[in-house]
């Protein structure tokens, strides 16, 4: 019976921390978008709001499907119950911490910025613990919805996660193991995404609100969920990497469509019609293909540590954590100046990475409580990696 190896997969390390450097930029390049967001310039980039469209669509499909194949490598070595007290602990206080002594930087800042508020942020403060939910108050979880999201699935996925521990299930589902030696297997699981687009995209839009959020709900659930089952069929991610140049062909292609009909002059679909069909198929595809030659590539040329991985890997969580509440921190204070947006976007990048970076050396690695606080494991000894499906 074939299996996949028992040696970790750095391959997949390598995709979870390029995807949250990509993030970094994403967020960096929000104030200089059309789009809403905490902070604003006064001019935005054009060719920047075309390619934070296009990132917008894949960037966290990538992350839902790599944090489910994690689910399935963690339980293999600890029982359900275990794995969800870890994902307690790991994602749920990471969460609290944040919504009440990090993310509340972020809303200050926005409200500074419009004139809701006076400068001085300790007066400022102690309306988070008012605990009136964002907009009309000040406690929001913000980014972290992306936590919100993964912590809800692993309640919901449990009784799968239970089922699949079951060895006679374990050795059934690898019968299906040989239908993915053919790519149009692959393609067929797009299949499920561009459903949603046909029948929630216009009716529930993006909120990411958990509750009242279906389109957003299920096609992240789903990408976990496939990210699981998907795990542990070895002939999937064998064909991903040969043949990940059809993979990226068949991307480019939608995209090329997607920039055409829809991203250039930043025209989404408003109405349940003819429109939205080409849009949902188009995008569909486009998503998927993007994950199957992200892995294929990502597995031909990145199945190997380095010392770099190795720090990076527990890194990307608490930059995950911090990265947003810094942005819009001193992206307060740059848009104010009279810079090229270029420029802007480059300082954006640097003060992050430097001020988390610094953040993460000498303060949250180093001692037990920070680390508790960020999500990282609490221990004595060195840092080592382990696969996990825990974010960034």
């Amino acid at each position: 019976m074939t299996t996949l190896p028992a040696q970790r997969l750095y391959y997949l390390d390598w995709i979870r921390v390029l995807a949250f450097l990509l993030l970094i930029f994403f967020h960096s390049a929000m104030p200089f978008v059309r789009f809403g967001w905490e902070i604003k310039n006064a001019e935005h980039s054009v060719f920047l709001d075309r390619l934070i469209i296009w990132l917008h669509q894949w960037r966290l499909p990538l992350l839902f499907f790599i944090s489910g194949a994690g689910v399935s490598f963690s339980l293999r070595k600890r029982s359900v119950l275990a794995f969800f007290g870890e994902r307690v602990i790991r994602l749920f206080l990471p969460l609290l911490f944040a919504m009440f002594f990090t993310i509340p930087l972020q809303v200050y800042f926005e409200q500074l910025q419009k004139g809701q508020i006076e400068p001085g942020y300790p007066s400022f403060y102690p309306t988070v613990w008012e605990m009136v939910p964002y907009p009309d108050g000040t406690l929001t979880w913000s980014h972290m919805w992306f936590v919100v999201y993964l912590f809800a699935f692993t309640i919901l996925l449990l009784p799968l996660f239970a089922f699949f521990k079951i060895p006679a299930v374990q050795r059934g589902w690898q019968r299906v193991n040989g239908l993915f030696r053919s790519p149009l297997a692959h393609l067929a699981l797009a299949l499920p995404f561009i459903g949603f687009f046909f029948a929630q995209y216009i009716r529930w839009p993006e909120q990411q609100s958990l509750l009242d959020d279906w389109f957003l709900f299920n096609t992240s659930l789903t990408f976990y969920a496939l990210g699981f089952l998907l795990a542990g069929l070895p002939d999937f991610w064998r064909v991903c990497e040969a043949y990940r140049k059809v993979f990226l062909a068949l991307a480019v292609a939608c995209a090329l469509v997607l920039f055409q009909q829809f991203y250039w002059n930043i025209d989404l679909p408003k109405q349940q019609n003819e429109r939205l069909y080409l849009y949902g198929f188009v995008n569909g595809l486009h998503i998927w293909t993007i994950i199957l030659s992200a892995i294929g590539f990502a597995r031909r040329y990145l199945n190997h540590s380095s010392p770099l991985l190795a720090y990076l890997t527990p890194a990307v969580y608490p930059f995950y954590i911090l990265h947003q509440t810094v942005i819009v921190a001193a992206g307060y204070y740059f848009v104010q100046w009279n810079l090229p947006i270029a420029i802007k976007l480059l300082l954006l990048i640097v003060t992050c990475f430097l001020v988390i970076g610094s953040l993460y050396e000498f303060f949250i690695r180093r001692f037990w409580l920070t680390r508790l606080l960020y999500g990282l494991k609490v221990r004595k000894r060195k840092e080592v990696l382990e696969t996990s499906e825990v974010v960034n």
